[in-house]
């Protein structure tokens, strides 16, 4: 067997001649390659057959991934991620095989959603995308700075539609029993395909590692699995090779949970290319019936009474109308979705994205910590004066805006924005307005005295190079 450049436990490689047989070798061959390198265009800024689509992949050399429409490899020179359209949300950067977890489960538009581990956001950025603005996703992470960045690129992609909560699954087990007709489970798992990708889980993986993730999963998934609607789907998804795993794990849970049934299982080798790796299995549970549930305390449901301020008035109520002036006055071309609530969070003002009927009300998710109940709108300064946030910016489109500003990829108007600078602004000019690149925005500039005010926050600048 030729040497290879990543120093593979035998275990591992026990393990996976078991489940290859005469594909080992090319498997194992398969680690002398470089990474595979992916980005899913973001169909909530590029629609099908926009001329900034076939950009794109001339930029950056893109080529098709088969099981994902809206996905795309490309050469790791190109360094998309490191170009301001990427700071525009116009696509995600996702390892390929990654993509097929969303896919299989599918949701619609107008559907409830659950994405109950998902940080970084890869997967959740696929399902908002899928669901097309349209019904309502929970995006969960239980540590903290995941959560933060799985908030981020909810804000990047101008996601409106999405909650992002950091709790157990546990917790929202208890809260929200049956309360979603799609759940995604990418499970924390031993990374046996993170290998080319990152040499630390190469080092970190050993066959008690695997033992442990696995009753890790079997402790996870009746979770995710009693917050599914009867006829729901749930997709249970790893970037692993083990059967212990996959495939066992998914037996043992079917053996538990007679109401679910394996409607599709995937498998995805780097040999094969398709990617780094990963497994996924679609289950489908019965429409009639209660769901069993690891738990006993009873979920909360239902709006309680508005929180009162002095005066008898909610914090929304006396929040809202600077929004409103604000929009108004700036943004005559957006309208917020048809369905929602103002929801204040200390200065903070949301639109928390609640269709009626929606067991994600604001009083069932006090008691739990939420990066980002919704669309953060803009926050309440001294006075009463309203603050647009940069997610309303990226979220909002360029027509939308009274003022704006539209620059090149590859300007020194757009390089001087993303450092910070000050821009020059017509005569006349005044108040808040976009900065775009190329027709899509990128955040606030304030106009006063021929100059536009940059508005970016801080710690996005110079992140980026054209």
């Amino acid at each position: 067997m030729t040497d290879l450049k990543l120093d593979l436990p035998p275990a591992f490689i026990r393990s996976v001649s078991r489940l290859l047989d005469g594909e080992t070798e090319r498997f194992l061959h398969s680690y002398e390659e470089p990474r595979s390198y992916g980005l899913r265009i973001n169909r909530l800024k590029v629609a099908e057959g926009h001329p900034m689509e076939a950009k794109l992949v001339s930029q950056f050399g893109l080529q098709p991934v088969p099981w994902c429409p809206d996905g795309y490899r490309y050469e790791e020179a190109t360094r998309p991620g490191r170009h301001v359209y990427h700071a525009a949300g116009l696509y995600y950067i996702q390892e390929p095989s990654a993509m097929i977890a969303a896919e299989l489960l599918d949701p619609q538009p107008g559907e409830t959603v659950l994405d109950l581990a998902a940080a970084p956001g890869g997967k959740t950025t696929q399902l908002a995308a899928l669901m097309r603005g349209k019904g309502l996703l929970v995006a969960n992470e239980i540590h903290p700075a995941r959560a933060k960045i799985l908030s981020e690129n909810v804000e990047r992609l101008g996601i409106t539609n999405a909650v992002v909560t950091q709790a157990s699954p546990q917790e929202l087990s208890a809260r929200f029993p049956e309360a979603f007709d799609r759940v995604l489970l990418d499970a924390p798992c031993s990374g046996e395909g993170m290998f080319r990708k990152d040499p630390d889980a190469v080092r970190e993986w050993s066959p008690e590692a695997v033992e442990a993730c696995a009753a890790r999963q079997r402790d996870i998934l009746p979770h995710a699995a009693s917050m599914v609607k009867p006829g729901g789907k749930l997709l249970y998804s790893t970037c692993t090779f083990n059967t212990l795993e996959n495939e066992e794990t998914i037996a043992d849970f079917l053996s538990r949970f007679p109401e679910f049934r394996l409607h599709r299982e995937e498998r995805m080798w780097p040999h094969l290319g398709q990617g780094e790796g990963h497994y996924a299995a679609l289950l489908i549970k019965d429409g009639g019936g209660a769901s069993q549930t690891p738990h006993s305390e009873p979920g909360r449901r239902g709006s309680s009474p508005p929180r009162k301020t002095k005066g008898g008035k909610t914090p929304e109520s006396s929040s809202f109308p600077s929004y409103v002036a604000f929009a108004e006055e700036s943004l005559p071309g957006f309208t917020l979705p048809a369905y929602g609530q103002p929801l204040v969070f200390g200065d903070a003002l949301y639109w928390l994205p609640v269709p009626p009927g929606s067991p994600i009300t604001p009083d069932s998710l006090r008691g739990l910590k939420v990066p980002r109940p919704g669309l953060h709108l803009g926050d309440l300064r001294t006075g009463g004066r309203f603050e647009p946030n940069h997610a309303l910016a990226i979220a909002v489109p360029v027509y939308a805006a009274r003022l704006s500003e539209d620059f090149a990829a590859d300007s020194p108007e757009a390089a001087a924005y993303w450092h910070g600078e000050t821009l020059p602004a017509p005569q006349g000019a005044k108040g808040w307005g976009l900065a775009a690149v190329d027709g899509f925005p990128l955040g606030w500039v304030k106009a006063s005295d021929g100059q536009y005010k940059n508005r970016l926050p801080k710690g996005l600048r110079s992140l980026y190079v054209n």
